[in-house]
């Protein structure tokens, strides 16, 4: 018999003092028109793509359901079941209170940061979907208004030889040239043939030399027609670097993602002072309580947090507010499905300092097949009109791709 993870004993969330649910904080008023509606249940399913992707529904008594998406991971679904006491219902419309309820609830099982944090902005994501059809609004309304019609995408490339240069070059004018897109980023994180111990993080010249050589080959490459990022996935010491940073530029770098860990700013920090090389970082940092010191020390040129894995939208929002504070751009890590790209976008359309949304499935063929209308076109994310994300979920390609072992939503 499966354990029902809804049934979990866990005296934090049983005995919290801040208990901010609608009976206890008194939130019981009639809302007159549509707006009394109510939480019936919370679904997730996983689809197989280039990611386990968690997508995420909740349901209320007036038929209504609402799609988001968790960042992936191995038990992102049985903590949202945990969740489900927890909004059942609730009225959901109240998301900021919800999420902090969320929050407080799953205290005791790690919500300051980590995959509890997904858990939540998996269900946060979906009740912006919900909210927006029940008040017949789009998700960036929600937000506060609209910036943008459309919402720039970069997409993130591979090669069968990530290593060689000329490989990465070719592979860069094609998808400029064929598919159309103007922002585009390669891993330089790539074997040189120089390493000599994967352990220490140390950057050795030759392979210093190596990534310059890919970095000049790209940008050249395209020079204007596109802007060129590279990714090192936290993978380098501070002065491995500053020395990697220093020797690309002179290119035309969009930025140099991750160079270090993540875990200590006050290295990021540095890297970034060092170096006019952009530095960008934030994919692995949780919540806007994590983003913070990244921020008011300017350890970051760009930030870049990933929507699904940071909190949801209006944490994602909240993030974009707090960068503005220092005139400081964001651009979206993101390998979603298209759900989560959406969510991505529709923040993206709500806020002055958007770069762009990253896509990262686009050797994936039935990646749009999982909704209904085309998303990403020339580069780009037209925000839809229609309530919600505006986008509809097909079931029969979520069927058709599930992680083996799993069970499609039940309908609508």
């Amino acid at each position: 018999m499966p354990i029902d993870y809804s049934q979990l004993h866990d005296p934090n969330a049983e005995y919290t003092m801040r208990n901010l649910s609608s009976a206890t904080m008194g939130v019981t008023r009639d809302r007159g028109a549509d707006r009394d509606v109510e939480i019936t249940d919370v679904q997730t399913t996983m689809v197989d793509g280039n990611y386990p992707w968690t997508l995420v529904r909740v349901y209320t008594d007036a038929g209504i359901v609402g799609t988001g998406e968790a960042y992936w991971g191995a038990g992102v679904p049985e903590l949202i079941e945990r969740m489900k006491p927890f909004v059942i219902g609730e009225n959901p419309l109240d998301i900021d209170r919800l999420y902090e309820h969320l929050v407080q609830k799953m205290s005791g099982e790690g919500s300051i940061e980590g995959v509890t944090v997904t858990a939540i902005a998996g269900i946060e994501v979906a009740l912006h979907d919900l909210a927006g059809k029940i008040l017949e609004v789009p998700a960036y309304q929600l937000l506060g208004g609209k910036y943008r019609d459309d919402v720039r995408v970069y997409c993130d490339l591979h090669t069968e030889n990530e290593a060689d240069p000329e490989a990465c070059a070719d592979e860069a004018e094609r998808v400029v040239e064929e598919l159309g897109y103007d922002a585009i980023k390669f891993d330089l994180d790539v074997p040189s043939g120089h390493e000599k111990d994967r352990a220490n993080r140390h950057l050795r010249p030759g392979e210093i030399r190596h990534k310059a050589e890919i970095v000049e080959q790209t940008t050249e490459r395209v020079k204007d027609r596109a802007d060129v990022a590279f990714d090192c996935h936290w993978t380098y010491t501070g002065d491995s670097a500053k020395r990697l940073a220093e020797a690309i530029e002179e290119y035309d770098v969009w930025w140099l993602e991750d160079p270090v860990p993540p875990e200590n700013h006050d290295v990021q920090r540095e890297v970034t002072r060092t170096t006019t090389t952009p530095i960008t970082a934030g994919e692995n940092v949780y919540r806007k309580h994590g983003m913070r010191t990244l921020i008011d020390e300017q350890a970051v040129d760009i930030v870049a947090p990933d929507l699904p894995k940071v909190g949801g939208m209006r944490e994602t929002r909240k993030i974009a507010d707090l960068a503005d504070l220092y005139y400081i751009p964001v651009a979206m890590h993101n390998v979603s499905s298209p759900v989560g790209t959406m969510a991505s976008a529709q923040v993206g359309a709500a806020i002055p300092n958007m770069l762009a949304v990253e896509y990262h499935s686009y050797e994936l063929p039935w990646w749009n097949d999982l909704i209904e209308e085309p998303l990403i076109e020339n580069g780009s994310i037209t925000i839809p009109e229609q309530p919600g994300l505006g986008i509809t979920l097909d079931l029969d390609a979520v069927a058709e791709h599930m992680v083996e072992g799993e069970t499609v939503f039940d309908p609508a």
